[in-house]
């Protein structure tokens, strides 16, 4: 009976341990208010864009009333744009797509970050040497006009504007993703494993990537609000897609009335501006809450 419950409390005192630096990180997420604000704000764009359509029902491409009615005006609280739809419908809309886009185009950076990233930093010599010229390959071509000759030459479609964004923004990711693999591969736990016979694919997978994924996130969710501002550039140039409302949509469709009627830029420019400062507050105490080094202080 006393065995029974000794290995009961130790298996109980293995569950908090791992469980500990996760709630240790949250309660230092939570006494960051600014990234909690931030994070309550993320939580309103995207109950706006989910649940927004049920509450103000309506075709954002119909054309409603009069072109360029004021805010306010005529039981329309954003306004109208230059061909008389409701803004108000549109930013509901366009939240949903811009923040898709964001988190598609981040997941696509991640994906082929981590993938170099990992391969470099873990095999090193000539991986390393050639997956590393490829980053900075990358990383010196000028990123926007790398994006728009992919959306030119492929059309600008939806899926190609967020395949294009994740593909010019992904050395970041590749660099920490190296520099983390670098330093923890040299770990006693990890020399362990190697010299238990354990396949470098295992190693790579469940062994060193789950303890640099800290500074992966981060940059992750720093990703997101890259992509939303990527994806608003491009639209602004007239790379995008007609057929889908997205908050840079907006704002390129409407970029020549911009001295005669601002509103139409400005109100889906301030919902850009907010969201993506509210992600970035978010990473920054994303950050402090899983540096290690932070929590101990």
């Amino acid at each position: 009976m006393s065995g029974n419950l000794q290995k009961t409390e130790t298996a109980q005192d293995i569950i908090d341990a791992a469980q500990h630096p996760m709630s240790e990180a949250w309660g230092m997420f939570r006494r960051d208010h600014a990234a909690m604000l931030a994070l309550f704000v993320l939580l309103l764009v995207l109950i706006a864009g989910v649940a927004g359509p049920f509450v103000y029902p309506g075709d954002p491409f119909e054309m409603v009333w009069a072109p360029f009615t004021p805010p306010g005006e005529d039981g329309y609280v954003f306004g109208t744009d230059y061909l008389g739809r409701d803004l108000l419908t549109m930013l509901i809309y366009g939240a949903r797509v811009s923040i898709a886009i964001g988190l598609a185009a981040a997941l696509i950076t991640v994906v082929i970050g981590i993938t170099v990233g990992a391969l470099a930093g873990f095999y090193k010599g000539w991986v390393e040497e050639l997956l590393m010229r490829l980053t900075e390959f990358f990383q010196v071509l000028p990123t926007l006009l790398f994006s728009m000759v992919i959306v030119a030459l492929f059309g600008a479609t939806l899926p190609m504007i967020t395949l294009a964004i994740g593909i010019v923004s992904w050395p970041p990711v590749a660099r920490i993703t190296r520099a983390e693999f670098l330093r923890i591969r040299e770990l006693e736990y990890v020399t362990a494993a190697r010299s238990s016979g354990v396949s470098d694919w295992k190693i790579m997978s469940r062994v060193i990537l789950p303890n640099a994924l800290p500074p992966i996130i981060v940059q992750a969710a720093l990703m997101v609000g890259s992509a939303i501002l990527f994806e608003a550039g491009l639209s602004f140039l007239g790379l995008t897609d007609p057929n889908v409302v997205s908050w840079g949509q907006i704002i390129g469709s409407n970029r020549q009335y911009i001295l005669d009627s601002s509103y139409t830029v400005t109100i889906p420019g301030i919902a850009i501006f907010v969201t993506v400062l509210a992600i970035s507050l978010v990473g920054d105490g994303l950050n402090d809450a899983l540096n290690p080094k932070l929590r101990k202080r």
